[in-house]
């Protein structure tokens, strides 16, 4: 099943079913008005909206064309946002690119941060920041959306709270990272508002592809339209999305409607680094691990973060080549003076 919000001038939008295909669309206000009010009563509501979107694929139930620059994020706002860094190999470019080994406990506990979730980007907004000299970065990710989870899951039972998953272009200003994680209390300025995918989809819609609680197909970023990376985010995925799910919860609930990410995904690529895109590898999906890259090999970095006007795309596509969530598609615009 397919799920998406459209903007109608309310906080929350209004909750619209999507065809596979990502062709058409048909508001379900009888079934639920809202994403979040499908999410709160999820296990009563959702065989209603599966049998609508069965009828939905079949004959169209004379619904609109879907039109993905409508969509707000699936969730405008949400009660949770965590983000992990489930692929190790991204956070140990970072630190050797400092001259730092990585901990042994980061291979067996998760990172996580707890991000702002009171405003989400729309994915064919423009991303509006005060300043295009804070180090703008672009992070594609996957995320999930859970039911209620009871604090203390085990890692056994988290994977049975995933209910949706997304795309996620978390978007980070590196240049205030340091000062920020220098105060020893964690990110906060450094990290604006998060975009996601203009769909999210239940688990089954990815078929053989969502396996072990990871989402195994390319991850695809074009960034100012070239090709930036694809790199498989089943691969190299140190800890599922039921494990997140886990560590998430081991000291509280998290109320239906919490949205756990994957963190940067990130290949290995069977080298020490990676490749990228030019080189014949499968590429980054940040500008910072280039830069990391270049700060190794050269002792500095050679690849500007981004600026007004730059853009990012970020997409995922099935086995036929068809866009599964419809894509992240923005522009870096600078914002209006208050």
């Amino acid at each position: 099943m397919k799920l998406a919000t459209y903007k109608n001038n309310t906080r929350d939008g209004k909750l619209m079913l999507v065809s596979r295909d990502l062709t058409k669309a048909i508001e379900v206000a009888d079934i639920a008005v809202t994403m979040q009010q499908a999410l709160d009563n999820w296990h009563g509501i959702q065989p209603a909206l599966q049998a609508r979107y069965e009828v939905l694929n079949a004959d169209g139930l004379g619904a609109e064309n879907f039109d993905q620059s409508l969509c707000e994020s699936p969730l405008p706002r949400a009660f949770q946002w965590a983000d992990g860094s489930a692929y190790v190999n991204h956070v140990e470019l970072v630190r050797k690119a400092r001259g730092a080994e990585i901990p042994a406990s980061f291979w067996t506990d998760p990172l996580m941060y707890q991000g702002g979730s009171d405003d989400f980007i729309g994915p064919r907004d423009d991303v509006l920041l005060p300043s295009d000299e804070w180090g703008i970065d672009f992070e594609g990710e996957v995320a999930v959306i859970t039911d209620d989870v009871p604090m203390g899951v085990s890692a056994e039972n988290a994977g049975q709270h995933i209910k949706l998953l997304m795309l996620v272009n978390d978007v980070s200003l590196r240049g205030l990272i340091p000062g920020e994680l220098g105060k020893g209390f964690g990110f906060f300025q450094s990290k604006p508002a998060s975009v996601f995918s203009p769909v999210a989809v239940t688990p089954d819609e990815l078929d053989k592809a969502w396996s072990g609680n990871k989402v195994h197909l390319p991850l695809v970023s074009h960034y100012n339209r070239a090709l930036f990376g694809k790199p498989q985010a089943g691969e190299d995925m140190t800890f599922d999305f039921a494990q997140l799910v886990a560590h998430a919860a081991k000291s509280r609930n998290l109320g239906a409607g919490a949205i756990i990410g994957s963190g940067t995904v990130s290949n290995k690529q069977d080298t020490e680094h990676g490749s990228s895109i030019a080189q014949g590898g499968v590429g980054y999906s940040c500008i910072a691990e280039v830069r990391m890259i270049e700060t190794i090999r050269d002792g500095k970095p050679s690849t500007p973060f981004m600026s007004f006007e730059d853009s990012i795309r970020i997409e995922m596509f099935d086995s036929a080549g068809l866009s599964i969530f419809g894509a992240i598609d923005q522009v870096i615009k600078k914002s209006a003076a208050h």
